[in-house]
């Protein structure tokens, strides 16, 4: 996966592929500034999926857009937002058990 405006550093031998949705109906900032000679920086808009490369110790940290401004508020370890080989995120299986027991739940009550 390229990354034309910001590649990795040439130091870095080993990489992860990672995956963050922004989930919030507000614009966020992506941003990796913990690795030496390397910045990433993105928008991600509300409910866009960001697929990035990203050093194992890399650190993403979400910036939320208020108005003239943004707070950090949220910092996470790339390594959580791992993309498996087949393609999907690593938690996937958990957070969809996750959904079909709170849809199975929802149609229970309704009934």
């Amino acid at each position: 996966m390229a990354q034309i405006l910001d590649p990795l550093p040439p130091n870095q031998s080993s990489q992860l592929v990672c995956c963050y949705v922004n989930a919030t109906s507000k614009i966020q900032i992506a941003r990796i500034s913990n690795i030496p000679n390397w910045y990433f920086e993105r928008v991600v808009f509300p409910g866009q999926r960001l697929v990035f490369e990203a050093p194992p110790k890399s650190m993403l940290e979400i910036h939320t857009g208020m108005m003239a401004s943004a707070i950090l508020s949220d910092t996470i370890p790339c390594d959580r937002l791992c993309v498996s080989e087949e393609g999907k995120l690593e938690e996937a299986p958990e957070i969809s058990t996750k959904k079909i027991n709170l849809a199975a739940a929802v149609l229970t009550s309704v009934d």
